[in-house]
């Protein structure tokens, strides 16, 4: 009897510690929430610094403390045209600890047949931050004005006109060749690992044409060196910058490209530890000092929730499907890849 009440007395002291297996408490999904975030988050970019993509994480970096309690540490993982950094974002944990920028190219990558995962359905799309159309631009010092005039030469000299992109199969790319397929016209294109790349190519007169989203070349625009000749948005922009510039559509162009940017995560993470991410993240991303930093780099926050960007995600999927397959662009990367 003794040795059975000190047996018992040895197990209660142990489970008291925490040391008897299966005495301890088990962390519930909800206790997780309740901790979550305890560390620092992961964000990860998957293009080099100073694109648009880096230029938004690291802003909202500066603002998520004060919502989500921990710091948002970037970490830029470019290569591939952004497969390299969606594979690691793929293979993190599901713990709600590393995530990563999507943008329009992480829905165009997969449709070339060259990553190991279907992005569209492997990643948990939560919000997105901003849409930006895609715009032509060109040195300063070349004759064209507009789109149509730069169109109306190619006509006369086909591939005399080569246009620059931030890669093989990118949405700066894809936009080009939609221009190409619509006016029926011979532009070369040329890849680049990424936009800073292209500018720097259009500014030293290797390209004379690039594709790209307004903020990573704005301070170019601003000083002068490089003149936007069309905007591929349903309407004209409303920054005053290129307020005055046509759409591709006014200029008898029909093509329509955006590019989106938002957030993603793993799939699986638990719904408490979701909820309250996504909290966290709506509150900065609407934060006034959020948009008005956004604004200073000239970014528009277009913020969308998660169900209305989980929506848009499996529309844009469907739609850039049919747009590849009519451009013939997967083709064309294939034989340039032999």
């Amino acid at each position: 009897m003794k040795n059975r009440k000190s047996i018992a007395l040895s197990l209660l002291l142990l489970c008291s510690m925490g040391l008897a297996a299966g005495c301890g408490t088990k962390e519930t999904p909800a206790t997780a929430a309740e901790k979550y975030p305890d560390k620092a988050i992961t964000l990860i970019v998957p293009f080099a610094a100073g694109g648009s993509a880096d230029m938004m994480a690291r802003a909202m970096g500066k603002s998520a403390y004060k919502h989500l309690g921990q710091n948002v540490v970037i970490k830029n993982v470019p290569g591939a045209g952004g497969i390299l950094g969606w594979n690691e974002l793929v293979e993190s944990g599901e713990d709600g600890y590393t995530l990563g920028t999507v943008d329009t190219s992480a829905l165009l990558q997969p449709l070339y047949g060259t990553t190991p995962y279907h992005y569209s359905s492997a990643l948990d799309p939560l919000v997105q931050i901003m849409e930006l159309p895609a715009i032509a631009a060109v040195r300063s010092d070349c004759p064209w004005n507009s789109l149509a005039e730069l169109v109306d030469y190619a006509k006369q000299h086909p591939h005399a006109v080569k246009f620059g992109h931030s890669g093989l199969g990118s949405g700066n790319h894809l936009a080009g060749e939609m221009i190409v397929l619509n006016a029926g016209v011979a532009l070369d294109q040329v890849p680049f690992k990424g936009a800073a790349e292209s500018l720097a190519a259009l500014l030293g007169g290797h390209v004379q044409l690039m594709f790209s989203a307004a903020p990573g070349i704005q301070e170019h625009v601003k000083s002068g060196a490089v003149k936007v000749i069309g905007v591929g948005s349903t309407k004209r922009m409303s920054d005053p910058l290129y307020s005055n510039v046509p759409t591709f559509q006014e200029q008898g162009i029909d093509v329509v490209f955006s590019f989106f940017f938002g957030i993603a995560a793993h799939k699986g993470m638990p719904k408490e530890v979701k909820t309250k991410l996504l909290e966290g993240l709506e509150k900065t991303v609407n934060d006034p000092e959020y948009i008005e930093n956004m604004r200073k780099l000239g970014m528009e926050v277009n913020y969308l929730g998660h169900e209305e960007f989980f929506q848009k995600w499996l529309k844009e999927t469907r739609r850039l499907t049919q747009v590849v397959k009519e451009s013939g662009i997967a083709e064309k990367i294939a034989e340039q890849r032999k």
